[in-house]
Parts: C-alpha cells; structure tokens; sequence
C-alpha cells in the first residue's frame, strides 16, 4: 500500500480546485486534503504506468459491495458515461487517482465508507 499519492501538477491543481469549490463532502475533503500534502508531484512522462491519472483505464473491485468494474479516466470536457468515460474529478476517481495497481483505499464515500482494490491499470487513448 502507498503511503502517499502520486500525481502530475496539472492533477494535483484539479484537486485542489475541487476542493477549493467545496465540491465533495466534508469526509471526502480532509481525506483528499491530507492526500495532497503528502502527495509526490511528477511530469506526465515521469508518471508510474501503472498509476491512476487521467487518460487511463482502470479496473476496481469494490470489497465492500463485492464487485468489479472497469472505468476510463478522461479529462472533466470529455464525460461520456454511456462509454464508460468517467471525470478524473468523479467520486471514484478522486477516490483513487495517484494510487497505483495493488493498492487497496479505504474511502468516505458520500454514501458510506468503502473499500477498493485497484486491480488494474492501462494507457487509453480515446
């Protein structure tokens, strides 16, 4: 398990606008919050290829509510969820972005607290 986040500057920026927009729950926001300060900034080219970040498809499976689904991180203009396009901002995404394929998030969802296990993690190009 990480013991930190590792994110581009252009990520961690997203986040903290996020945040500074009061866009997700008071829980949500010190998680994210505590994340940040010890996240580990990095170039795009020097990203993990094994790490979520935007343009990246990513398989989870929930422990808590037992399943596993497949989702493509893109950028928040190109949402498309009949595709299976989900923001980097979206709840799920915060949830994990920075965390790399292994990592298993405990995570104050809106609806309650949840465990996720990134099982993996690939180059999309949309």
């Amino acid at each position: 398990m990480s013991n930190h986040i590792t994110v581009t500057t252009g990520i961690y920026d997203a986040i903290k606008d996020t945040l500074r927009r009061k866009k997700v729950s008071l829980e949500e926001e010190k998680r994210l919050t505590e994340e940040l300060r010890k996240a580990k900034q990095v170039l795009r080219r020097d990203l993990p290829t094994d790490t979520v970040t935007v343009n990246r498809k990513v398989t989870l499976k929930d422990h808590t509510l037992d399943f596993e689904h497949e989702y493509i991180f893109v950028p928040s203009t190109k949402v498309k969820l009949k595709k299976n396009k989900h923001s980097i901002l979206s709840d799920i995404a915060l949830a994990v972005v920075g965390y790399k394929v292994g990592d298993i998030i405990d995570w104050p969802f809106r609806e309650g607290e949840r465990k996720i296990e990134i099982v993996k993690v690939e180059a999309w190009e949309g």
